[in-house]
């Protein structure tokens, strides 16, 4: 369970002064044994049951972009409207259920390796996470 004081740490190294509904932010994300996707207003709704505080939604919002741009969370973009985030930072893959609104994770086990024929002159693939989108069966 990580103290106080590495969330301190984590605020600092992200620009962000660590005030009482930041670490509280940093308790709801990282106080988890496993991972989890979110989007900032589940956050917020998320932070407000915890604690009984209703922090404002510029503070997650700026909190969260400061912790992804560090590279404490991950973005997953499902479209122009909607954006979800993962505490589970490394490579892997994600079902979208579209009917559920929720993110389901895929290990790289679970997807076979895929073969990119086209290349950017210049340019080198960094990694590749797919976002696969599924719905009921009709």
């Amino acid at each position: 369970m990580p103290s106080n004081t590495e969330y301190i740490k984590k605020l600092r190294k992200s620009g962000l002064r660590p005030t009482k509904q930041r670490i509280l932010i940093c308790e709801v994300l990282f106080n988890n044994n496993k991972t989890f996707h979110f989007t900032i207003k589940d956050l917020v709704k998320k932070i407000a049951l915890k604690s009984n505080e209703n922090i404002s939604l510029a503070t997650v919002y700026n909190t969260i972009h400061a912790f992804e741009k560090k590279g404490y969370l991950k973005e997953i973009v499902i479209n122009s409207n909607q954006t979800y985030f993962d505490t589970n930072t490394s490579n892997h893959h994600h079902f979208f259920d579209e009917k559920e609104k929720e993110l389901i994770d895929l290990e790289n086990d679970d997807v076979d390796p895929i073969n990119i024929k086209k290349t950017i002159p210049g340019k080198k693939i960094k990694s590749l996470e797919l976002l696969v989108k599924i719905s009921n069966e009709i």
